[in-house]
């Protein structure tokens, strides 16, 4: 895990951010939390939530990953089973949450999931975000996991019919971990992840760290 890793291939892995008792007692609070076995963008309402987002942003373990006074924007539930299984293509993560639409000829995309407000935002404040990723489970190479394409987030907003030739051109990399351990990640990054093929779960919280001040007249939806 180094700052050096996440800045020039876009990812790092932070082995043992929390610990297995801690992910159990997680893993309770999001089955309370969310009705469906898939997942969530809405957890940053939860008061658990909050205060996770708040010690990640200030723990010595994400010293140099997460930017001092950057706030947690959002946080998303994904719960891949043997029950619940999909695949994800490769993508990059444009879209961001926010409080209300601006009308500015510089924000696209705009669209709402569950409830809230999304937009795509110009890649200067992309590249200003930090992802990290909390594995409630270990994710084996049979679990699903992230496939990343190292140092594709230097390439800025990449066209989608594009992204495949990137992957095939630089190679991705699996990015297997144990429970408790952190994914961090550019959201600029091209990433996949196959289906399950195993029988575990894959449950894994994703944060999305940002400035607390946007440009353009954006506000987050959530700044915890």
């Amino acid at each position: 895990m180094s700052a050096t890793e996440l800045a020039d291939q876009g990812f790092t892995v932070v082995a043992g951010a929390l610990s297995p008792a801690e992910c159990n007692g997680l893993a309770i609070e999001v089955a309370n939390a969310v009705s469906t076995g898939v997942g969530s963008r809405r957890l940053l309402a939860q008061g658990w939530c909050r205060s996770l987002a708040a010690r990640l942003g200030e723990s010595p373990k994400f010293a140099g990953l997460v930017p001092t006074g950057h706030v947690a924007a959002q946080c998303t539930y994904f719960s891949k089973s043997a029950s619940h299984n999909w695949l994800v293509p490769i993508h990059q993560d444009l879209s961001v949450p926010v409080a209300e639409r601006v009308d500015s000829a510089v924000l696209r995309g705009w669209s709402e999931k569950e409830g809230e407000l999304f937009v795509q935002p110009p890649v200067a404040v992309l590249e200003s975000l930090v992802a990290v990723r909390i594995h409630l489970d270990a994710c084996t190479e049979v679990d699903g996991p992230l496939q990343v394409v190292p140092r594709s987030h230097m390439l800025g907003a990449i066209a989608p019919g594009a992204a495949a030739e990137v992957r095939a051109a630089r190679g991705a990399v699996t990015c297997a971990v144990d429970v408790g351990d952190a994914l961090v990640l550019r959201p600029l990054l091209l990433h996949a992840s196959s289906k399950s093929t195993g029988s575990s779960m894959r449950r894994v919280l994703h944060f999305l760290f940002g400035p607390p001040e946007l440009p353009y007249g954006l506000r987050w939806q959530h700044a915890v």
